[in-house]
């Protein structure tokens, strides 16, 4: 490989990694902070916190690999261009088309590593991230009570307490309360256990020598019951991840099928790859600015190209989804556009350049 395209490679590849383990850093900052209010909260076991950041930060990936190829051949190209490298470069008779060369070589790999993300990976850890995600929800509904504090349940809004759990998994000292329209039921136990029907979904709470109080709050017409056993039916989640959601379909379930969203789904995914060409195509003309604007002038404008071109591609999709928009053209619209504008800014670039030179032999 010569030496200004491994130079250009270089540059552009340790700010490629410098951007997207910021970006990857911040997005998983803010998604531990969700996860781990809702493990506090109760919503989520403890153990599944670090499968589903693991899970998010795969799928983030996928996301960040075009925005971060956009900023980090601005920064690098910038970078050339405030140190006039690049004029050395252009006065060497080297054009666009060299400088594109190990520009397009990088996107060719990342799109590669892209093309399985998106095709295989992502939605897999979509489907286990909802997996888990019921799983959660049924283990809580089903009694999954952490001693100390109260639980609220999911279905039925039963409020539980349980003081303890002994080695044989025997749930000690009870506390349970639930509403019925006016009425208050609220039963205390020594000890108790959950039962579950696995046919049904019916789970029963067995609670042992205890009391139930039954009445109308701030009314005298309440009854005590006493009792050495006492069940409660509570019917709870399936815990099942409804797999027909065209984001959860494995791509080769989506090659062929004639439903739009599931032509909206695969347009998307194949459209990512894609995307890091024409990013890569209008990134070059872009990072050319006047010395006055700075190495960051430009930045500010290409993540404005960026969140253009997302959202168009995100208002195709749910187009060809509803089908308002023909399914033949779909999502690649996006991308060739961004090409074509990309070859025009290129051209006039290259044109803009040549003139003053041709006028000089004249």
């Amino acid at each position: 490989m010569p030496i200004l395209d491994r130079y250009i490679l270089r540059e552009v590849f340790r700010t490629w990694l410098g951007v997207t383990a910021i970006l990857l850093f911040v997005l998983v900052t803010n998604q531990f902070a969700r996860v781990l209010g809702k493990a506090a909260s109760g919503e989520l076991p403890k153990d599944a916190v670090f499968a589903l950041l693991g899970l998010t930060s795969v799928q983030y990936v996928s996301v960040l690999i075009p925005v971060a190829v956009l900023i980090a051949i601005m920064l690098a190209l910038g970078r050339f261009n405030r140190d006039s490298e690049l004029t050395a470069i252009y006065a060497c008779g080297v054009g666009n088309a060299r400088i594109l060369r190990p520009l397009l070589l990088f996107a060719a790999l990342l799109a590669v590593l892209l093309a399985w993300l998106t095709l295989v990976v992502v939605p897999q850890s979509l489907l286990a991230t909802a997996q888990i995600q019921a799983d959660a929800s049924k283990l809580i509904d089903r009694g999954g009570l952490e001693p100390g504090r109260f639980h609220t349940e999911n279905t039925g809004g039963a409020v539980v307490f349980v003081e303890r759990v002994d080695d044989q998994g025997m749930l000690r000292n009870l506390f349970l309360q639930r509403r019925t329209e006016q009425r208050v039921e609220a039963a205390v136990a020594r000890r108790g256990r959950i039962s579950e029907d696995q046919d049904s979904g019916l789970r029963t709470m067995l609670l042992y020598d205890g009391e139930r109080y039954e009445g109308v709050p701030g009314s005298v017409n309440f009854q005590v019951i006493r009792f050495a056993e006492h069940g409660i039916p509570v019917r709870v989640k399936s815990g099942k991840v409804n797999t027909d959601l065209p984001k959860l379909m494995p791509t080769s379930q989506l090659i062929g099928s004639a439903e739009p969203s599931h032509n909206a789904e695969l347009q998307w995914r194949l459209s990512s790859p894609l995307s890091l060409f024409a990013l890569t195509l209008i990134a070059v003309p872009l990072c050319r600015a006047s010395p006055r604007e700075g190495r960051y002038g430009r930045i500010a404008l290409g993540i404005m190209i960026y969140v253009l071109y997302s959202n168009l591609t995100e208002a195709t999709r749910s187009w060809v989804e509803r089908e308002l928009f023909p399914s033949k053209i779909g999502i690649y619209w996006v991308p060739v556009s961004i090409v074509a504008v990309a070859a025009v800014m290129l051209w006039w670039q290259e044109r803009s350049r040549r003139q003053p030179r041709r006028e000089g032999t004249r």
